[in-house]
């Protein structure tokens, strides 16, 4: 009776010590907890490495929007767009389409503007609107030079590369191929320097009066703002024209090898500094307006009738985004140069197109300790961070219930006062060129196409105030991280951030160079000409705006 009575002690006070020495574990695994019962929601500051990385040289073509113009940022440096594309047929022209004797009476380009449909006003006297155009940045109705051409440059497709079909690439450096390529004088010769040597992306409506020749009522349309070139006739009588009646327009593959497509060059305008658009190309189109004599015979009489034809050319060919970065500032060049993998960067400087990336490495880096099949520490280093060893050991012993998980990027809103802010910047599997987790996982939608896949996060949180600054982007990466405690085999990859046009392409493209970083970059990054500056890791940081991941968990009974 007083060896089973002394045992029970025995297996008391084991007990008690093992429920010590397991919570003193847990409590040096999560400092500064909030909370202290098994219940609370408590939080987990983990440390990150931030640092950054040019991109370089990059694919550009077929790219759903593309930018246009002159974008001057004083924290990056000065980028000049322009753009090359295909034309293609929205109706083949066989030889017998054209009729006698024709005669062109107009050549238009038309490509629309985004604006912002909550701010459009109109008037109650003539029914006119105002609009207030979107994705315009820099000084509004700044001038700037634009010349467009016939292009030189055949743009396939496919390509053999060893034998193989492939993808063609072009890049966003071939600006001067495609400048040096062009077959044409400008085509947008028209008087009117706004739509050549002091062209500007205009708000002003389109309005246009017909009057019916016999009632003499006269009709009035508006269309949304857009771009508006008269085009060279002649060019296009003997171009389109003739070359339809030669047979170059029965289909779009001898079309295309018969009119290589439009090359758009931005230049300066005098001491202007341009302003830049992003624009859907592919919705827009020339529509060639052409009379031509009909013939029509009753009871032997032969009347001659003047008709009206047209012949539309759509932008939805094969097509490139030309980029060219000039005056790089001192500071981005330097952020470039002297990046810190060890430490990690004071500061992140984002950039879209041929541009830079935030490198994000998780947790401490520290590894003398390992984890057995068990769960159970060992002294025998991994080559995994011991504070995530220490995650998955208290996991695995069910101390550990992760609820959510977040990365949150503070703005440095002191260098980005008076520049354009990218409203979404967008978070990837750096190391195997993938979303992450939560970004397959959130099917959240919104009317704004740029907010969808809200919980996943990415979108900036502004000051409360008209034209608030911008102070964070906060991304929720819990299933994320849940996957990476919970299976001791998956592996603690590099994140990368960027700025994106649209978050719901989760493509990636081509680097021209790659280096040991990346081979490729998220697509939608490449849209993007905008820039930010986020607080990064260095130990210079103040700590309210460091990067940090935060685990939110609970301690299950």
């Amino acid at each position: 009776m007083h060896t089973t009575s002394f045992l029970k002690k025995i297996i008391l006070i084991a007990t008690v010590v093992l429920l010590y020495s397991c919570d003193k574990d847990y409590n040096s695994i999560g400092d500064g907890l909030i909370g202290d019962n098994n219940f609370d929601l408590l939080q987990y500051t983990s440390a990150v490495t931030a640092y950054n990385q040019k991109t370089d040289l990059v694919q550009s073509n077929n790219l759903a929007i593309n930018a246009l113009g002159i974008y001057d940022n004083p924290n990056f440096g000065e980028t000049i767009a322009s753009f090359n594309t295909q034309l293609t047929l929205a109706t083949p022209i066989s030889t017998t389409y054209i009729g006698a004797k024709p005669y062109v009476s107009s050549v238009v380009l038309t490509i629309p503007y985004y604006y912002d449909a909550s701010k459009t006003t109109t008037s109650a006297t003539d029914g006119s609107h105002e609009y207030t155009l979107d994705s315009i940045y820099g000084a509004s109705k700044a001038p700037m030079k634009l010349s467009v051409y016939e292009s030189g440059v055949y743009m396939p497709a496919k390509e053999l590369v060893g034998g193989f079909q492939s993808d063609k690439v072009f890049y966003n450096d071939q600006n001067t191929e495609f400048d040096g390529y062009k077959v044409s004088s400008r085509l947008n010769n028209d008087a009117s320097v706004a739509q050549n040597d002091a062209f500007f992306f205009d708000p002003a409506e389109h309005v246009v009066v017909t009057k019916d020749s016999i009632t003499k009522v006269e009709t009035t349309t508006r269309t949304p703002p857009g771009m508006q070139l008269n085009l060279d006739k002649s060019y296009f009588k003997t171009k389109i024209i003739d070359g339809a009646l030669a047979g170059k327009l029965e289909n779009d593959n001898t079309f295309k090898e018969y009119f290589k497509g439009l090359y758009f060059k931005v230049e300066k305008s005098g001491a202007s500094d341009g302003n830049m658009a992003m624009l859907n190309f592919k919705a827009g189109k020339i529509t060639v307006n052409y009379n031509e004599d009909l013939s029509t015979t009753t009871s032997g009489v032969t009347t001659v009738t003047r008709v009206k034809k047209s012949i539309v050319l759509n932008l939805t060919g094969n097509c490139v985004s030309l980029l060219n970065q000039t005056k790089t500032s001192a500071a981005y060049t330097t952020a470039m140069t002297t990046a810190n993998p060890t430490l990690g960067d004071e500061k992140l400087f984002l950039k879209g197109g041929e541009g830079s990336v935030g490198v994000i490495e998780l947790f401490d880096k520290k590894d003398v300790l390992g984890i057995d099949a068990l769960g159970n520490l060992t002294t025998v280093p991994n080559g995994v961070s011991d504070e995530l060893d220490q995650l998955r050991s208290q996991y695995l012993f069910k101390k550990l219930l992760i609820n959510e998980a977040n990365l949150v990027f503070h703005i440095d809103a002191a260098t980005m006062a008076k520049n354009n802010e990218p409203q979404r910047i967008y978070l990837y599997n750096l190391s195997h060129n993938i979303p992450v987790l939560d970004y397959y996982t959130d099917a959240s939608t919104s009317s704004d196409v740029k907010k969808s896949k809200y919980n996943f996060g990415g979108n900036i949180t502004r000051e409360a105030v008209t034209g608030g600054r911008g102070l964070t982007y906060k991304f929720r990466i819990t299933n994320q991280i849940k996957n990476l405690i919970q299976h001791t085999d998956s592996t603690n990859v590099k994140l990368g951030v960027v700025v994106t046009e649209d978050i719901a392409t989760s493509a990636f493209y081509k680097v021209k160079t790659p280096n040991a970083y990346f081979s490729k970059l998220p697509k939608a990054s490449v849209m993007n000409p905008l820039g930010t500056i986020l607080y990064g890791t260095n130990s210079s940081v103040p700590e309210d705006k460091k990067l940090k991941l935060e685990i939110i968990y609970t301690k299950p009974n």
